[in-house]
């Protein structure tokens, strides 16, 4: 047997080196950037009772793991400064080389969020150059499981929108700015947040349940029986040579598979770009509603306090851009002063534009006004998005000065045969582009009988009239899924939302 002991011992050594392996969350790297002024969780998998060391610039911290082997510490406020090691220690040791501490944003949404940038380039020179001119030393993006830095090989791969967000704040603000997405194409809000958001959401609970007949507790044992006869049709199908239906939609597959892996990791914000999808929750149609259990979710589970929530403003179908000459609008249409010869009354085809507006009062979750940069459901001036999205984030979250957003309606007063209307967010004053006069507008009275009305900025307001309505009820601003002949503007640059009372 003498023999064979080498080997036994052999054997023995080398499995007590992998159960000693120490391993670290997948969102950790060489080349990724951490979050400046925030706590910084750094989390893994060890043996059960190991001690583990964290090590950043001055900072050492050490915690031992739990019975499961995960473990998990905070690293204190990160401040700016050079590139650094990562050190994590154990029974053996990992050093992350080139780690920055800098700004860090999600992405999610659907295809407009998805959309590669080698894909969009085609049709978006600036993104092009973006792509073409790196790399960018201090950009980093998180693909293929692991942080890079962004150049002419990594960016093409990456979200075209996001990528674009990033890159115009990382040149504004001249720090280290570090991006990561989960987005999926074509898919409704209801699938990226978890069954334990749904039921913790009073609202959205009780909506389902006077929908339903039933709670949304029970619903994950409907939503298994669903699938199991989907199953059964597509084996059907299948026999029959016939296409396979579409399978179920299950609440919050989506938060699951795309976005639960990255809690905690330490973050700034998130920029939301969903598009035109509802929320496919049975019962529950107000995106206002879904979104509000959404955001609070999320923050809830990264535990950082209510982080910006930035949404990109998509209305159905159609988007009205001007000014093709401007690169941020390229590929766009040009203004259309001939407005539709019917007017247009169908609130339930305004639903989702308007759902995004009122999504926009939602506590530190500010809308990225766009009506004006891009035509139809997938815009091809993803550079136009990304810069607009952080001139927001500059103001709402970096505090710089001007605009984030476009004229919003407040209130309005009737002043004898004119209604008079005030906005918020006028910035350095109202403004119209593209034309001789003031477009967009329209008015009726008690018989409602809507008429394009005149429509002139006076004291920083608007005041509409026609001659055929002596008696003005009702005023409504670029309704219409296609609104290429609206052009209220703040002096700022921001397009005016549409309203509707």
């Amino acid at each position: 047997m003498k023999p064979y002991l080498p080997l036994f011992i052999s054997v023995i050594i080398f499995f007590s080196s992998l159960s000693g392996k120490i391993v670290p969350d997948p969102m950790f790297s060489d080349n990724m950037v951490l979050q400046s002024d925030l706590k910084v969780p750094v989390w893994g998998t060890a043996d059960p009772g190991e001690k583990v060391t964290v090590l950043f610039r001055n900072q050492s911290k050490e915690v031992k793991t739990g019975k499961n082997g995960r473990w998990q510490i905070k690293l204190d406020k990160l401040k700016l400064g050079p590139p650094s090691d990562l050190v994590i220690t154990g029974k053996e040791k990992i050093a992350f080389k080139n780690v920055l501490v800098g700004e860090v944003w999600l992405g999610s949404g659907q295809s407009n969020m998805a959309g590669s940038a080698g894909g969009y380039a085609k049709r978006d020179p600036i993104l092009q150059s973006i792509i073409e001119d790196g790399p960018y030393s201090n950009l980093r993006i998180y693909v293929s499981g692991k942080w890079e830095i962004a150049d002419s090989k990594t960016m093409p791969r990456f979200s075209a929108i996001h990528l674009s967000f990033g890159y115009a704040l990382q040149q504004e603000l001249k720090i280290p700015v570090g991006l990561f997405y989960g987005a999926v194409g074509g898919t409704p809000s209801g699938r990226w947040l978890s069954m334990e958001m749904a039921m913790a959401d009073n609202k959205l609970a009780e909506q389902f349940k006077a929908s339903n007949g039933y709670s949304l507790s029970e619903l994950e044992s409907k939503q298994a029986s669903e699938l199991a006869k989907w199953e059964k049709l597509v084996i059907q199908a299948k026999a029959e040579g016939k296409r396979p239906p579409r399978g179920p939609v299950k609440l919050g597959d989506l938060y699951q598979s795309k976005i639960e892996h990255y809690v905690p990791f330490a973050m700034r914000g998130v920029l939301w770009d969903q598009g035109e999808s509802k929320t496919r929750i049975s019962g529950v149609t107000d995106q206002y509603v879904v979104m509000n259990a959404l955001i609070k979710g999320w923050r809830k589970v990264w535990g950082q306090g209510d982080f910006p929530f930035l949404h990109v403003q998509k209305p159905s179908g159609g988007v009205s851009p001007w000014n093709p000459e401007n690169p941020v609008n390229h590929g766009a249409k040009t203004f259309n002063p001939n407005k539709p010869s019917t007017h247009y009354t169908d609130s339930s085809g305004m639903s989702y534009p308007l759902d995004h507006i009122k999504m926009g009062t939602l506590p530190n979750a500010p809308l990225v006004t766009a009506l004006d940069l891009g035509t139809g459901v997938h815009p091809s001036c993803k550079s136009g998005y990304g810069s607009r999205a952080s001139r927001i984030a500059l103001g709402v979250v970096y505090g710089r000065k001007g605009a984030v957003c476009g004229p919003v309606y407040k209130s309005h007063q009737v002043e004898g045969q004119k209604i008079r209307i005030h906005f918020t967010h006028t910035g350095k004053g109202l403004d119209f582009r593209h034309a001789e006069t003031l477009e967009g507008f329209e008015i009726c009275g008690e018989d409602g009988k809507w008429e394009w009305a005149n429509a002139k900025i006076e004291n920083n307001s608007v005041l509409v009239s026609h001659p055929a309505v002596s008696n003005p009820k009702l005023v409504q601003y670029a309704f219409n899924k296609d609104p290429s002949f609206a052009n209220l503007y703040n002096k700022d640059g921001f397009p005016a939302l549409p309203f509707t009372f």
